[in-house]
């Protein structure tokens, strides 16, 4: 047991403020209770008669205040304080009542215990204080020998621990819910790796380090897919080392086909209906509690699920992107691209939008969806093409007007098809995105373009972006119609036309990724 006041224990706070995890596990820290009474000698006989008390393996640790502000105030900065012995008459009639209300309705702990000894039970008469205050126990001092204190201590550390344990499994439920919902939204295998690990960390409520291994099916070794912590730098590993540390354990987690918790090595092992094996390693400071792992395994399935989902979802993205691929193919066949544009266009604009943000560029528009989707879309931006006869679009000289306004109708036709084709889809897609891009990527930022002489912003910024991509990547490129410029000379192109032709914004994200 270890005597303590308020103003030299507060070491749990430190080190929180430090940044640092607790060194000791909760399940074995002391049993932290708080003695509140004015008078000094009760303070005395209870630090004795509880000198020697230890439950479940761990002492006590006592801290003393004399006062219910003092104890307020200990309540309110100390966490984890399992018990509070409370006096009623202080510096008040009614100071030990009044405390018992602040802590359940200020401090919003309903999980503290709270016995109240009085030694002037007619002040406080017990039925009136059970009924309208929400303590735990009613002692009057007289009867409270040694044996009896004991007593009643152990069942308010025993109550406590299982409220406790209630709410520990009642957060890392609600982590597990929040985290399996935020892991659904992250497409790439590695970020999804990297998020799992990052809520296993939180459900242990420790800085655990982890390695994230697939089961490969063919020679059986483990594919590191994602790394944290003291394992960071087998992030670009191919393989697991068999020499490693954790090779055995994660081996064995596989051959066994089920978790494996051996301090300090604990391994999660999950399996996908779609037939893959998956091992997380985490190496907490301290052995796992059973309600630990319960809900890491509870972690587990859910995360099973999700590994699957997140396959049909790539592959049901490579199967949108192939069709994409082969409709601009097909609007480009004509014009010797075959592909290569429309990829280098998905490429680029992408980076644009990426650097655009990192440059603090329109925030309210380049939201995670639309910096997901504009690659994809971009690569439609010309479909409507399909539509301009090859004596007009493969012409090498100037057009007649009546040619330049057949050539130009393949805006509003890309549009109006992808329109049609993104009100087939609730919500907001690729297709709509497309449909922006195909309909006013030859805008011009004065207003000065086609079809529709939009102006500024009030062109879509996807448009923007793809019509700045399109001009730069078709100058350095041969065509049918045109050699290709050099770099300089493309981007000297595109510079000259910022304000006018192209958002300047864009044009900035342009130079950038040229001279990086």
């Amino acid at each position: 047991m270890t005597d303590s006041t308020a103003a030299d224990d507060n070491w749990l706070l430190d080190e929180e403020e430090d940044g640092h995890a607790p060194s000791t596990p909760p399940d074995q820290r002391q049993w932290r209770v708080l003695i509140v009474d004015d008078d000094q000698d009760v303070h005395a006989v209870t630090r004795l008669a509880l000198r020697n008390v230890v439950f479940k393996g761990r002492e006590l640790e006592l801290f003393s205040a004399y006062s219910g502000a003092e104890a307020f105030d200990i309540l309110a900065s100390t966490p984890d304080i399992a018990l509070v012995l409370l006096d009623v008459v202080m510096e008040t009639d009614d100071a030990g009542l009044r405390l018992a209300r602040r802590i359940r309705e200020e401090l919003h702990n309903a999980i503290v215990r709270v016995v109240l000894r009085t030694g002037q039970p007619g002040q406080a008469p017990e039925q009136k204080v059970i009924i309208e205050y929400d303590i735990n126990d009613y002692k009057a001092k007289t009867e409270l020998t040694t044996q009896k204190l004991f007593t009643t201590v152990i069942s308010a550390l025993r109550a406590y621990e299982s409220l406790n344990m209630l709410e520990r499994s009642r957060a890392g439920l609600g982590k597990i819910l929040a985290g399996a919902t935020n892991l659904y939204h992250i497409h790439s295998l590695r970020e999804f790796a990297s998020g799992v690990l990052n809520q296993v960390s939180a459900i242990l409520d420790v800085g655990a380090d982890g390695v994230l291994c697939l089961m490969q099916a063919g020679d059986g070794q483990a594919t590191v897919v994602a790394a944290t912590g003291d394992y960071v730098d087998l992030a670009e590993a191919e393989h697991l080392p068999l020499d490693h540390a954790l090779a055995a354990t994660i081996a064995k987690a596989f051959a066994e086909k089920k978790s494996q918790f051996d301090h300090p090595v604990n391994v999660l092992y999950i399996h996908t209906r779609e037939g893959r094996d998956v091992a997380i390693s985490i190496t907490p400071p301290w052995p796992l509690a059973q309600i630990q792992r319960d809900l890491l395994e509870v972690f587990c399935e859910r995360i099973a699920a999700a590994f699957d989902n997140l396959y049909m979802f790539g592959q049901l993205r490579k199967a949108q992107e192939a069709t994409v691929v082969a409709l601009a193919d097909l609007a480009e066949y004509r014009d010797d691209a075959i592909g290569g544009h429309v990829r280098r266009v998905q490429q680029l604009s992408c980076a644009i939008a990426a650097r655009m943000v990192e440059r603090g560029a329109y925030p309210d528009q380049l939201t995670p969806q639309f910096l997901d989707m504009i690659g994809l879309a971009s690569i439609l931006h010309d479909v409507g093409k399909v539509a301009t006869p090859d004596h007009i679009l493969l012409k090498p000289g100037a057009h007649t007007a009546e040619e330049r306004i057949r050539m130009q109708a393949h805006a509003q036709v890309g549009r109006t098809v992808l329109e049609r084709a993104a009100g087939m889809v609730d919500g907001v897609s690729y297709l709509s995105y497309a449909a922006e891009i195909a309909g006013a990527h030859h805008e011009h930022f004065d207003g000065h373009g086609y079809p529709d002489g939009l102006k500024g912003q009030a062109i879509p910024l996807s448009a923007r972006i793809v019509a700045v991509v399109d001009v730069y990547d078709s100058l350095m490129h041969a065509r049918t119609y045109n050699e290709a410029w050099p770099q300089e000379a493309a981007l000297a192109h595109v510079r000259e036309r910022s304000g006018t032709q192209f958002d300047p914004e864009v044009v900035r994200a342009l130079e950038d990724i040229a001279a990086g």
